[in-house]
């Protein structure tokens, strides 16, 4: 059964998005496929999302990690699940400081922004093992960033075929984790990290 973004108590239209300002929409149907999952960690509902702000990256430090769908927390950065994810694991590095222009960012705060970049590719490997990673901006809506005024670096695991023939023929894309089970593993993995020293920052699953 085809699950939109609009799910079970929405009042939303099958086949209508609604942008949060988390992520870009893009259209396509989400088909949660919880099932799958032992394929991507190689081994044999999404709950309550935050509520629709004008720069929801400045709400969403003020809840729970589960809540606000947050894997880790810095002094001046944090990561959370994009909630429309391009595939299960896309996360978004953010400054808790609203700005723009990542030539505006401080010192500290580029240093930790691309700490908790590479701490976030490091957990991905560790726990779901991608094939590759895209990582980068979209600095302002005509590069096709949804929240312009406050910039955010994607982190999205890749595998090879992961843009199938239903996401070309279908308009379908298969999501194989609900987001607060994806949030858990990665906070985990996180944590697990942070605990060996390899990465920092404050996670709990």
């Amino acid at each position: 059964m085809h699950l939109d973004r609009a799910e079970k108590g929405s009042t939303h239209r099958v086949g209508e998005y609604v942008d949060t300002g988390l992520g870009t929409p893009d259209r396509l149907e989400r088909l949660w496929a919880p099932y799958r999952m032992s394929y991507i960690k190689r081994e044999g509902g999404a709950g309550d999302v935050p509520k629709e702000a004008r720069n929801p990256f400045v709400e969403i430090p003020q809840m729970s990690d589960e809540d606000g769908l947050i894997v880790a927390r810095g002094e001046l950065v944090y990561c959370v699940l994009n909630l429309y994810p391009y595939n299960t694991g896309h996360m978004m590095v953010i400054p808790y400081r609203q700005e723009s222009e990542l030539e505006n960012l401080t010192e500290e705060e580029s240093r930790e922004l691309f700490q908790f970049a590479q701490a976030a590719i490091r957990v991905l490997k560790k726990v779901s093992g991608p094939d590759a990673v895209n990582a980068g901006f979209n600095l302002g809506r005509a590069s096709g960033g949804s929240v312009g005024q406050h910039l955010h670096m994607h982190i999205v695991p890749r595998w090879s075929g992961d843009s199938n023939f239903m996401t070309i023929v279908d308009g379908v894309k298969v999501l194989p984790q609900l987001l607060k089970d994806t949030r858990s593993l990665l906070a985990q993995g996180w944590a697990e990290l942070a605990a060996e020293g390899i990465i920092s920052g404050e996670a709990h699953a």
